[in-house]
């Protein structure tokens, strides 16, 4: 009974989360404008939680693949990694900064829907990127092979006395500063359109729960050496960053359309039956342009799924799984796995 009530916990805890967030989509009164600063914030906020969380979630998952073993072989392995780590969230701040720097000064010569589609469209793409499971095989498995690899170059040298103890500690912290900076970098990116649109303060709030939730899970897997279920956090949180995926394009549409980039067509039959409260949550708009927008996103996601799986499944020369989206979960746990050999 007790497995059980474990195994079905994520499903309960995801269902509740959706009940949560239908409730407060259905009992708002929304505004269908998504560019008026202090409406749609909680979207904006959750949706901005989901990527903050999405990305510490990666970060923690390739640093415990390369700490995996310290703790029994070599504590002092530990520290150059978190220092790293620590300079990689201070030069993630340093970028904010220096982004938030650029964009404000090209808001006095740009217009301010044109800079806002633009960052929009470059959100747009790099979500596009990291939700591509074809290109995932290199993009995320290759980063946690590339990095295993380095960290046993780096224990084998030192062990054998190829490799000096100050080369062993920059290239330990090395590790670390990269492990967080690259997920902090895609934070920096995507973060900048709901900035311009929305204001400090909602993104402010979005990204302390991120990072809330990003810590509490660094903390069970660091401090109390919990085995937690990274496959279904992995496949839950994938599947509601292909939610956001889906508004920002229907967010990044509207924008192109407010900025003159594309014609707006709008769909009579549907303007009287789209609730105000999706257009405020979700984006959905009822023109050609946005729909299209969001309906072309979701078949990239899900196209190159079926494609990667159906490629890999041949290499495998298996059946297919009988759960799907177990694809990033596989090759994490696979990676964690091979971590720990020594």
């Amino acid at each position: 009974m007790h497995s059980r009530f474990r195994s079905s916990l994520p499903v309960l805890c995801a269902a509740l989360v959706a009940g949560l967030v239908l409730w407060a989509a259905a009992s708002t009164s929304g505004d269908a404008n998504p560019l008026a600063r202090g409406i749609g914030g909680g979207a904006a906020t959750l949706d901005i939680t989901v990527l903050v969380f999405r990305e510490g979630l990666e970060c923690v998952l390739v640093l415990a693949a390369i700490t995996a073993g310290a703790a029994e072989k070599d504590r002092a392995q530990r520290s150059p990694i978190a220092i790293g780590a620590a300079a990689g969230f201070a030069a993630t701040l340093v970028t904010w900064a220096a982004a938030v720097r650029v964009l404000d000064d090209l808001s006095r010569s740009v217009p301010a829907l044109a800079l806002q589609a633009a960052t929009g469209l470059l959100a747009v793409v790099v979500l596009l990127v990291v939700m591509n499971w074809f290109f995932h095989r290199v993009y995320w498995t290759g980063w946690i092979s590339l990095h295993n690899r380095r960290k046993r170059e780096l224990v084998e040298g030192a062990g054998t006395g190829r490799t000096s103890r100050a080369v062993f500690l920059w290239g330990m912290g090395l590790l670390g500063f990269t492990s967080l900076y690259r997920e902090g970098f895609e934070v920096v990116l995507f973060l900048q359109s709901y900035r311009l649109r929305l204001g400090d303060q909602i993104v402010f709030r979005g990204v302390c729960a991120g990072v809330l939730l990003s810590g509490a899970v660094a903390v069970l897997t660091f401090v109390a050496h919990r085995k937690l279920p990274y496959r279904k956090m992995l496949v839950l949180t994938g599947v509601l960053l292909g939610v956001v995926l889906i508004v920002m394009a229907g967010e990044q549409a509207q924008e192109m359309q407010l900025a003159g980039w594309i014609p707006t067509t709008g769909i009579g039959p549907l303007a009287g039956v789209i609730p105000a409260w999706m257009a405020l949550w979700f984006s959905v708009f009822p023109t050609v342009e946005t729909l299209a927008a969001q309906a072309a996103a979701g078949a990239l996601v899900l196209g190159s799924y079926f494609t990667a799986n159906r490629s890999a499944l041949r290499r495998r020369g298996s059946e297919a799984p009988s759960v799907g989206f177990e694809m990033e979960g596989y090759w994490a746990e696979e990676e964690l796995e091979a971590a720990k050999q020594p």
